[in-house]
């Protein structure tokens, strides 16, 4: 499949506004250059605050930036030129799906966008439409952190949780039959949650959690794919870095018959797919 080129030489920003982070990446000869990430008090800070940060590192000026193209709940704030640099606005989930269609090299699969919660799009090569969500994500496993453990320390609930021992808070499949369900493995989870106790450590809670949040989307994703034939998801946004992603989700592969991508970028697919999108504007 032929992708448009641009002519120009100038690098292209994309800048994804989140609710908590923007994130930042640089397009140039059909590369990506030098991704970054932000968190302020506010989008419009966050964003400027952003685009200072990646010009200054870059050694890039002002006048090398060819076009800015802002995506994300936070670009609405944005209503004048960046800088004085051409800017326009895209479509969040237009961006999903070209960021994760060029990163993970597949014309045809769901984008996982795992962010605050979780959206769904799909990708049947250059034809990228929304299909749904989940109002699961991250803004849950946060959320869920502070009422349970006190916390919202990403840092601290994830050393937690690398302690942890699932068994003493998800019920399986071993716990409640003597022989695997037919398509169910002894390890599969029969219900999230179900074996917690009043004084569960906080270590086996933290599991839990992330576990439950990642294990939902990934099965939830799943069944959005039924009767379209699509068999490969691209997992995109900041819980792709959540390490237990490695266990959770080649578990589900081998249960359904799927298979789950990570990208290098996985994280700034939705800033790429902005940036991308500049060729079609």
């Amino acid at each position: 499949m032929q992708r448009k080129q641009r002519k120009n030489m100038g690098i292209v920003i994309g800048i994804d506004v989140g609710i908590s982070t923007t994130k930042i990446v640089g397009l140039r000869d059909g590369r990506v250059v030098s991704p970054i990430r932000i968190t302020a008090a506010d989008q419009v800070t966050s964003l400027y605050g952003a685009f200072g940060k990646y010009l200054h590192d870059n050694k890039i000026s002002l006048q090398d930036v060819e076009q800015v193209m802002l995506t994300g709940v936070g670009a609405a704030y944005i209503n004048e030129p960046v800088y004085g640099i051409p800017t326009k606005k895209v479509d969040e989930f237009v961006a999903d799906g070209l960021g994760a269609r060029f990163e993970s090299g597949l014309d045809k699969a769901i984008v996982v966008s795992m962010g605050t919660g979780t959206s769904f799009v799909q990708c049947d090569g250059d034809n990228i439409r929304h299909i749904g969500g989940l109002g699961i994500g991250g803004g849950t496993l946060q959320g869920l952190a502070r009422v349970m453990l006190n916390t919202r320390d990403w840092k601290q609930i994830q050393s937690l949780a690398m302690k942890g021992d699932i068994s003493n808070i998800n019920l399986r499949i071993g716990d409640i039959s003597t022989h695997p369900l037919p398509g169910l493995p002894m390890e599969a989870t029969a219900s999230l949650f179900s074996k917690a106790q009043y004084n569960a450590k906080q270590e086996d809670i933290a599991l839990g959690i992330i576990v439950m949040v990642l294990q939902t989307i990934g099965s939830a994703a799943i069944l959005a794919a039924l009767n379209s034939g699509i068999k490969d998801f691209v997992l995109i946004g900041n819980l792709t870095l959540v390490p237990q992603c490695k266990e959770i989700y080649p578990m589900l592969e081998k249960l359904y018959g799927v298979h789950f991508h990570i990208p290098k970028y996985s994280e700034f697919c939705t800033a790429i797919g902005a940036a991308l999108s500049a060729n079609a504007i």
